[in-house]
């Protein structure tokens, strides 16, 4: 299980290198990050529970986020830390302490928080299934970003 987590630590490294990359430039990397999914998982969060399919309406959505995103200020999304944890031979599990720093109309901050997240591990591969987040919304808000 040392591999699994060591690829799970691999998984996260690249995710937020695609996000940040993303942020920086307009070239959105969609593909890899839409193959960071399976093909159905699901988002809980103050809002509710969604249940989302992989599929030409997601990577639809996910331009569309990383445009707001842009667009509000964010600059990038910095992991400070994760914990990772094999849960059996196919499931891991990570909690990922994220920093999103922004620069707004000459304002410049950071929000930290968590998700977590539940991935399936086949053939040295993991793949989101379900994931939780906090009220991005609230915070977004209360630094004035929207």
């Amino acid at each position: 299980m040392k591999t699994q987590i060591k690829d799970a630590e691999i998984f996260f490294k690249n995710y937020e290198k695609r996000f940040n990359a993303t942020l920086k430039d307009e070239k959105i990397h969609l593909d890899a990050t839409i193959a960071s999914f399976a093909d159905c998982f699901i988002e809980s969060s103050p809002l509710g529970v969604i249940c989302g399919k992989n599929d030409s309406e997601f990577k639809k959505r996910m331009s569309k986020g990383y445009e707001f995103y842009k667009k509000i200020g964010i600059t990038s999304m910095d992991i400070l830390s994760k914990e990772i944890v094999a849960l059996n031979e196919y499931h891991t599990m990570a909690k990922i302490y994220w920093r999103t720093n922004y620069q707004k109309e000459g304002k410049v901050g950071k929000i930290e928080f968590e998700v977590i997240y539940f991935l399936h591990y086949k053939d040295k591969k993991h793949a989101i299934f379900a994931y939780i987040t906090g009220d991005e919304e609230k915070a977004l808000k209360d630094h004035g970003l929207v």
